[in-house]
């Protein structure tokens, strides 16, 4: 499978995770829109010393993909890309602070050590989290709930409209491709020389396809924006599920669960 085929069956792949049902995929997009906004404010507005605090806030995501019946090592997967660089940001803490800030046996732990693995935890549940929102939530429903919240319309149209022609554009590139490597047997990629041509071409297709597409949707009655129709009702559950994870959130920021635990099984 070349890697265009690749990409177009992992979009499958998350529609298809989308599509599942759970009680995670059920609770009202909105309320899960605004548990996961809520979530990565509060995992970065910890210190940057307080990794031990930090680390009790990995409980949200692995318990929800237990619920939801998604992987944990499908998240990473998906975001084998991303991951690396989030993790990055945080590499030159060490050289920058050399505070001392605890010892364990005769190695001592700087201030830039804590700070660079507390920024990487950071990084990884807030992507943990946003991608648990993307797996459990269709498109067309986190667009509904962003225009609940009354993001602008043309914002969301085009949000829409990225993520669901994202693989005609990739359907379109792999056609090329093919057509390309059966007019030159034997070659590996496309040569230099001929990036531009393609390019050309890729972009008068895609304005030909996007007149097309515009057209019918103009023919079915579109006038800038959707009609969101899937999206189910507001339950209990959703406001249940909300005050739950707003209470235990808070909880986690202002007591030190990990303090408490210890001295419960120690005591």
């Amino acid at each position: 499978m070349d890697k265009l085929s690749h990409a177009q069956s992992e979009l499958r792949e998350m529609d298809a995770l989308a599509a599942e049902n759970s009680p995670i995929h059920r609770i009202h997009p909105l309320c899960k829109l605004l548990v996961t906004i809520l979530y990565i404010v509060v995992v970065v507005s910890f210190p940057k010393y307080d990794f031990t605090r930090l680390i009790v806030m990995v409980l949200y995501p692995v318990l929800l993909f237990q619920a939801a019946g998604i992987p944990v090592h499908v998240c990473f997967y998906k975001l084998r890309i991303v991951l690396p660089l989030v993790c990055a940001v945080g590499l030159v803490n060490p050289f920058l602070d050399h505070t001392p800030v605890m010892q364990l046996g005769s190695v001592v732990i700087t201030g830039g050590v804590v700070s660079m693995v507390t920024l990487m935890l950071k990084g990884v549940f807030s992507l943990m989290a946003s991608f648990l929102l993307i797996a459990t939530t269709p498109m067309d429903s986190l667009c509904a709930a962003l225009r609940k919240l009354h993001v602008p319309v043309i914002l969301t149209t085009l949000l829409l409209l990225t993520y669901r022609y994202i693989g005609v554009m990739i359907e379109e590139l792999s056609v090329m491709s093919q057509a390309y490597s059966l007019r030159a047997p034997g070659q590996k990629g496309i040569h230099i020389s001929a990036w531009g041509s393609f390019l050309g071409q890729m972009l008068l297709r895609s304005m030909d396809r996007g007149e097309e597409l515009y057209n019918s949707m103009m023919l079915r009655g579109f006038h800038g924006d959707f009609f969101y129709v899937n999206v189910p009702p507001l339950k209990i559950s959703g406001i249940v599920y909300t005050a739950v994870c707003t209470g235990a959130f808070f909880c986690a920021r202002y007591f030190d669960i990990t303090q408490l635990l210890g001295s419960l099984f120690a005591g």
